[in-house]
């Protein structure tokens, strides 16, 4: 008996030496580390841990450190759902990160909201903040450029800056791609353009012929996209076998490494809504950049998803505050902290002042995205004034 006592002591002693003890804070990381949309839930996963890691080292919050409960949901809602249901009910996270992919939120939302625990999510379907008007307490929240945002950048880029009323809409067939679509249409008709044809396709598709032959028959001038990267590349790809070559504008996605890689010198002119681009132009951002480099060493130098990395990172700083400010992992204390932060958070995208409030709970606004595009291989800053003005003017 005494050597099974000294043998649990011992294993306690390495605990507690660990760091695992009773007064961890736990916090969910969902989001898709396999399949097409890798490149966003590997690198929001790497810009999490990076954050936490500088979090811990620094002594926690408030004495006590964050560990990370990590799930793949493949992308896949039913998967969304089976991890949000354990992280609930048997891992007990004060809080979720993550959620890439717009289905898979709208699938899994509830159950944080039944419970009350929040949520920050990356997926941009417009309606994911939105879903619960009657509740009299919201526990999700975004860090992400809601498609809201984008599809009228997307419509201004074509329609206004570059003269195209002739345009074709090319979506998957999720909900991140269709609803998207219908932010698009809408965006659109404030221009007074409706789109000559607009056509979807399957995630894992490999061949847009028709579609693409379709925009080509309609006379289009410009495609505008909603996808991810595996599939936006066949675009792009199947437009350069046909000898047709036009503009490509359309949602961040356009900057995964997928596309750019698949796609390669097809992919040059790409144009796209960004809420952060790899340039180290702020001591924070270089610092950031630096981190992940040296920590995961991507192919290229490249990180698979800047966006999403800094969109991870960020997410666990207002969470970080929001803890910190409510002295208690309890949700609806996180949830009120997190509704009126008292002192600024500064991130990599942009310094978070009073990011949300009670009714607003979307971190990114208009002022914090800017225009990407790709060149060579990477996504560059497409008006060369925003590499600058990026961090002055969106705070």
């Amino acid at each position: 008996m005494k050597i099974r006592h000294h043998i649990y002591a011992a294993a306690v002693a390495t605990i507690l030496a660990s760091g695992a003890y009773a007064a961890d804070i736990k916090v969910g990381v969902i989001g898709p580390f396999t399949g097409g949309s890798s490149p966003m839930g590997v690198s929001n996963r790497g810009g999490i841990r990076l954050a936490v890691k500088e979090i811990n080292a620094a002594g926690g919050i408030n004495g006590n450190k964050i560990v990370l409960v990590e799930r793949d949901d493949e992308a896949k809602n039913e998967r969304g759902v089976q991890i949000s249901q354990e992280f609930i009910n048997n891992e007990k996270v004060s809080a979720t990160l993550g959620f890439i992919n717009t289905g898979v939120v709208l699938a899994s939302s509830r159950f944080y909201q039944d419970a009350k625990i929040p949520v920050i999510t990356m997926a941009s379907g417009s309606v994911i903040t939105k879903q619960f008007p009657n509740a009299p307490e919201n526990y999700i929240y975004r860090i992400s450029a809601a498609d809201s945002i984008q599809a009228p950048l997307i419509a201004k880029e074509a329609v206004e800056k570059r003269g195209f009323k002739k345009v074709a809409i090319l979506a998957d067939s999720t909900n991140y791609g269709q609803l998207g679509r219908e932010d698009m249409e809408k965006a659109l008709k404030s221009y007074g353009v409706t789109p000559v044809i607009s056509e979807k396709f399957n995630i894992g598709d490999v061949d847009m012929t028709s579609q693409i032959l379709s925009a080509k028959n309609a006379g289009a001038e410009v495609i505008l996209t909603y996808a991810i990267g595996p599939e936006l590349a066949q675009i792009a790809n199947g437009m350069a076998k046909l000898g047709w070559k036009k503009p490509m504008i359309g949602s961040w996605t356009l900057s995964l490494s997928n596309f750019i890689d698949t796609a390669g010198k097809n992919g040059n002119g790409a144009m796209m809504p960004q809420t952060f681009i790899q340039l180290g132009n702020t001591p924070k951002r270089k610092a950031f950049i630096d981190s992940y480099l040296a920590e995961y060493k991507p192919k290229n130098g490249l990180i698979p998803s800047a966006v999403s990395a800094a969109q991870g990172y960020d997410s666990v700083y207002l969470l970080a505050a929001a803890i910190k400010q409510a002295n208690s992992t309890e949700g609806p204390k996180i949830l009120a902290a997190l509704n009126g932060l008292n002192a600024p958070v500064e991130g990599v995208i942009t310094t978070y002042v009073k990011p949300y409030t009670p009714t607003d709970h979307e971190a990114i606004k208009a002022k914090n995205v800017v225009m990407g595009v790709v060149e060579n291989g990477r996504v560059e800053y497409l008006n060369a004034e925003d590499a600058n003005l990026s961090t002055s003017k969106k705070k």
